[in-house]
């Protein structure tokens, strides 16, 4: 379960890579880096935090399988640039809602405890599309106040570690944690929720 659902977020995200690279003009090599980035990125960034030797993505080359099949079916267009910034972001909340969950159970079945699992969940969801978006010079989705990204992914993390610390997590119950974080994640998108802003009440800028 662990390892299918990491596929299909890696899968996700590295869409969401290589949708940025067309957006941007850059080329196929840009294309796979970008897609590396966002695909692999929030996981070699959890593996690194938990300090348990070589991180997954680059000791399982299964992990590279759906990172190059993203920039394929992108090339190919059999996932279409139409509405580019629409079916990015699609693609962004499914590897969002899906990494906040497996970051939350690999955490705890690394023994951190509960706020730690929370912490590092919510960091392994955000952590690829981050890196992404730096990479491309492109604002990242973590500091747009307008459709909210850090919450639902923080929400995911906290619904896991607490089914996980109840005893009641199973596939089902991470499939639905799932779904439900990609619905926020829609909802704020299409709703353009927002999250306050930094200062109650932001003077003129000078």
């Amino acid at each position: 379960m662990v390892l299918a659902l990491e596929l299909v977020g890696t899968f996700a995200f590295a869409v969401s890579g290589a949708l940025l690279a067309v957006k941007k003009g850059f080329d196929i090599v840009g294309s796979l880096l970008l897609a590396s980035l966002a695909g692999l990125g929030g996981g070699v960034i959890r593996d690194v935090m938990l300090g348990q030797g070589v991180p997954t993505a680059f000791g399982a080359p299964l992990y590279l399988i759906p990172v190059v099949l993203a920039v394929l079916v992108v090339f190919i267009r059999l996932i279409r640039e139409d509405k580019l910034r629409r079916t990015l972001l699609a693609f962004d909340a499914v590897g969002l809602s899906l990494f906040c969950v497996m970051g939350s159970f690999i955490a705890h079945a690394a023994g951190l405890n509960p706020v730690a699992c929370v912490l590092l969940g919510a960091t392994t969801a955000v952590g690829g599309g981050a890196l992404r978006d730096v990479v491309a010079n492109e604002v990242p989705q973590i500091f747009n106040p307008d459709g909210v990204y850090a919450a639902p992914a923080f929400l995911g993390a906290a619904a896991t570690t607490t089914a996980l610390e109840l005893g009641i997590f199973n596939a089902f119950a991470a499939v639905g944690i799932a779904a439900g974080i990609f619905v926020i994640r829609f909802l704020a998108l299409k709703f353009r929720w927002r999250v306050p802003l930094a200062v109650l009440r932001p003077g003129p800028v000078r």
